[in-house]
């Protein structure tokens, strides 16, 4: 490499500061490599090395992220440390709600593909919704004959693309998988009905098959009209003001929870043909793809119960469901009031 001589990076004896400073400025600056700057500063990569680290240390460089992520990345490790979580994913909030289920499908599949790659998967269990369907419509495809996807919960009897039978049979065709359904409605007729059918064999083998997920992928419903569920899915005999009168906050699997997380003491939750919740507690990795601020509290409620240890949310959703659920917790879990609905 030919020096210019008249270059203040030449080839001179350098006192240890302006070294450094040469050797940042060329690292950080002029995106050197440390194989170029060892050549023009006449040393070798381990010192420009141990340059480039020291800086850091001692604040001779600082770095700052002029991004959007950079809020997201912060409350991501916020929200893992304080709910326990594994993973938070966190995406910057579009102008456009709309797109909300869009980004957190795409990075729902991104996270899917990384658990793919990274173990020994051999179960994937789906719910429903928007956000599910969009994860489906961004897996890449691959083929994975030794996965079995799986519904984890009953279905609507309306023809719609983002039931779960739908749901599960795409991802399984993306996947090249396997695919199993839990063939019967989201609620038996009254919770006897419930027992007697999943007693039945057929049943029994779909529940050992979602027991044995590695990773479980679910949405959080809401109480509001927004929600598939409150739309398509409520018995004809049961409104969303009984519900929330009962103390509901959103729905997990079909079965409704309270503001701290807790199931709310009402039949419906007996007749949802579904995993109890402490089928989730005992999967590997249960992830919570959901966001927008109508789900606000139902995913602050979610956090307080720990039945997942994956969120996958926009960031302000994320922002304020933390902040409720902390307030909550620090309160013992008084009801807040705030309304669910």
């Amino acid at each position: 490499m030919t020096q210019n001589r008249n270059s203040p990076f030449a080839p001179v004896a350098l006192p240890d500061e302006q070294m450094q400073v040469r050797v940042v400025w060329l690292y950080y600056m002029e995106g050197r490599t440390q194989g170029e700057i060892a050549e023009a500063l006449s040393t070798n990569r381990l010192r420009v090395n141990k340059i480039i680290a020291e800086a850091r240390r001692s604040g001779l460089v600082t770095i700052t992220l002029n991004s959007r992520l950079t809020s997201c990345v912060a409350l991501e490790q916020q929200l893992a440390a304080e709910f326990s979580l594994t993973r938070a994913i966190i995406v910057p909030t579009p102008e456009d709600e709309d797109l909300i289920p869009v980004l957190l499908g795409q990075a729902a599949a991104d996270y899917l593909v990384q658990l793919l790659n990274g173990g020994d998967i051999r179960g994937i269990g789906v719910g429903w919704g928007a956000t599910l369907r969009e994860m489906v419509r961004h897996m890449p495809s691959q083929r994975r004959p030794e996965i079995c996807v799986n519904s984890v919960m009953g279905g609507l009897t309306h023809g719609i693309e983002i039931n779960t039978f739908d749901i599960a049979s795409d991802l399984a065709r993306q996947l090249n998988a396997e695919c199993s359904y839990l063939a019967a409605p989201i609620y038996a007729g009254s919770p006897e009905s419930r027992t007697a059918i999943v007693r039945q064999d057929v049943f029994e083998a779909a529940f050992r098959q979602i027991e044995a997920n590695d990773v479980i992928v679910l949405s959080i419903g809401d109480m509001t009209e927004r929600s598939l569920l409150m739309r398509y899915g409520l018995p004809s005999n049961i409104n969303i003001e009984e519900l929330v009168a009962a103390g509901a906050c959103g729905d997990v699997l079909g079965q409704f929870v309270d503001k701290t997380g807790r199931p709310i003491e009402h039949p419906i939750n007996r007749c949802a043909i579904a995993p109890e919740f402490e089928v989730l507690r005992a999967i590997p990795n249960v992830v919570f793809a959901s966001g927008g601020l109508n789900k606000v509290h139902a995913i602050a409620a979610v956090l307080l119960s720990g039945l997942g240890n994956v969120l996958i949310c926009d960031e302000a959703t994320a922002r304020q469901a933390q902040r409720i659920a902390i307030d909550l917790r620090t309160r013992g879990g008084e009801p807040s009031i705030e309304s669910c609905s």
